[in-house]
């Protein structure tokens, strides 16, 4: 699976990512008065996004529940396509791509849940964290060996950043 994952993740341009067990681990903790959404977000994460970023690979997400503090999150990583409170993730990641003038196949998806399968099965890379779902795990090319909100995008970044040859040279202002 591996081998095969690296060779289509050499031409991913694109990066799409689920939110909840994906960004996070899928706790969704709301305030006193629940139109308060309070989410976890992994920073290691957060450096694999701007490390793909730096690399030329743009990020995107799509996500079923609509948030302030995904709308936060990813301007804070200068993430520019946010698709909030779309259950048809495979209808808005064709809509992301025909604006975006990409074909499916240079595009890496990780998604957790049965929700993300449609779009799953249309990206060239499909990827998920190590703890999705059973039916996401069987259509992935590649599993993160991490779980959602635990490293599992910064996993995918390394991956793909490294089958494109960059990882090290994305590495080396940092040491």
């Amino acid at each position: 699976m591996t081998g095969r994952a690296a060779q289509i993740a050499e031409t991913v341009q694109l990066v799409v990512l689920d939110v909840d067990g994906v960004l996070t681990d899928g706790t969704v903790i709301c305030g006193g008065g629940l139109e308060e959404e309070i989410k976890s977000f992994n920073v290691k994460d957060g450096l694999g996004i701007k490390l793909l970023q730096r690399a030329g690979i743009e990020v995107a997400i799509i996500t079923g529940r609509a948030s302030k503090a995904v709308e936060w999150r990813a301007g804070e990583l200068g993430i520019k396509a946010l698709v909030q409170g779309r259950e048809d993730k495979g209808t808005a990641l064709l809509e992301l791509l025909q604006t975006a003038g990409i074909n499916p196949s240079a595009v890496a998806y990780m998604g957790d849940d049965l929700p993300d399968i449609s779009a799953l099965k249309l990206a060239g890379l499909a990827t998920c964290p190590s703890d999705a779902v059973k039916a996401v795990k069987e259509i992935a090319d590649w599993i993160a060996p991490n779980a959602g909100g635990c490293g599992a995008v910064r996993a995918l970044s390394d991956f793909i950043l490294d089958s494109q040859g960059k990882l090290r040279g994305q590495q080396e202002p940092f040491q």
